[in-house]
């Protein structure tokens, strides 16, 4: 008998054998006969090269290669047993990890949510979030560095999929001092004629294309448009008197002093879609876990209707400010400019 021959029955014998102390004990434990037991371990002793028993009247002993052979039969075991375990969680989607791609201002609502949602049920569960664009999250799926990436306007591909796991409202963020930040809502030809600071630059078609073919179709024409590159930058503006821009819900979680958080009338251009991607080709058990997770959680993340959606006001944000700034600009007295 070579070493190729020895599998895990013969280490389970073995180990039966010291720990029961004597051939007889072990026997009965396994439910076998004494003597082909004792040829088994004769058998491993022939592979091994070396004497690992000692027979005595009362039992056996071990040699100094046997008490090697059985501390490392051990491991063998538990490494055995432990490899079985993680492929029957792993199959469960009980530990693995997930590697999602997020971009937008759901970083501020449903993401954190979802993640924590699925974190709370699955805890051995390593994830990995990187912040990538659309474009750039159709690269990494493909090239399988993401499992799935949270983003927004996905077209038809062929080789991916993608579903829709909150809906969000659009808000007008506005200056605190305008005469508009006072009302409970507002339709895009109340905001004609306001410098718009709209985002995306890239990619396109993305949400500043939705935002520029709502406003074509109610003849609405914006006194200038400026591009930026993301939400925060687009807020800083509007808190900085720049102009107006259009954010989701989640995007109205950025309290900054100056701005004001209008939703916008229903019908007109008044909601997207936060979705999720993924490989059509990705069956893990994972994967399948974390959509369930995301498809649960769907009713509370979506938005209420705009009518029930709160203005944030000037006097809400004085109430949660620390301390009022000791140089604070002077409100504007005079109409909203239309040259900024």
């Amino acid at each position: 008998m070579n070493l190729s021959a020895i599998d895990l029955r013969h280490l389970r014998y073995f180990i039966a054998v010291v720990e029961q102390g004597s051939f007889r004990a072990a026997a009965l434990k396994l439910h076998i006969s004494q003597p082909p037991l004792t040829r088994q371990i004769q058998q491993v002793e022939g592979a091994v090269g070396a004497t690992l028993l000692i027979r005595k009247p009362r039992g056996v002993e071990m040699t100094t290669a046997g008490r090697v052979f059985y501390r490392e039969a051990r491991n063998i075991l538990m490494l055995v047993e432990r490899a079985a375990n993680q492929a029957r969680l792993t199959a469960a989607g009980q530990i693995g990890r997930l590697d999602i791609g997020i971009y937008g201002s759901a970083v501020f609502g449903a993401i954190p949510r979802i993640v924590r949602a699925f974190q709370e049920r699955y805890p051995d569960v390593d994830i990995a979030l990187y912040t990538m664009g659309r474009t750039e999250q159709l690269r990494a799926l493909r090239e399988r560095r993401l499992t799935l990436g949270f983003n927004r306007f996905f077209q038809h591909e062929p080789d991916l999929a993608w579903e829709p796991v909150q809906t969000e409202h659009i808000n007008v963020a506005i200056d605190s001092a305008h005469p508009l930040a006072s009302r409970k809502s507002l339709s895009l030809t109340e905001i004609a004629g306001q410098p718009l600071i709209l985002y995306p630059r890239s990619p396109r078609p993305g949400f500043i294309d939705k935002v520029l073919k709502a406003l074509e179709q109610q003849d609405v024409t914006p006194h200038s448009l400026q591009e930026v590159d993301d939400v925060p930058t687009a807020i800083a503006l509007v808190d900085s008197g720049r102009g107006v821009s259009f954010v989701t819900d989640s995007a109205c979680n950025l309290r900054l002093p100056n701005v004001s958080y209008v939703p916008l009338v229903q019908g007109e251009f008044a909601q997207v879609d936060l979705c999720i991607a993924h490989r059509k080709d990705d069956h893990s058990t994972l994967l399948a876990c974390f959509l369930d997770v995301a498809r649960a959680l769907r009713p509370s993340l979506s938005s209420p209707p705009p009518a029930s959606t709160p203005t944030v006001r000037r006097s809400q944000r004085k109430a949660t400010l620390a301390k009022p700034r000791r140089h604070a600009p002077t409100r504007r007295s005079t109409p909203w400019p239309t040259n900024v």
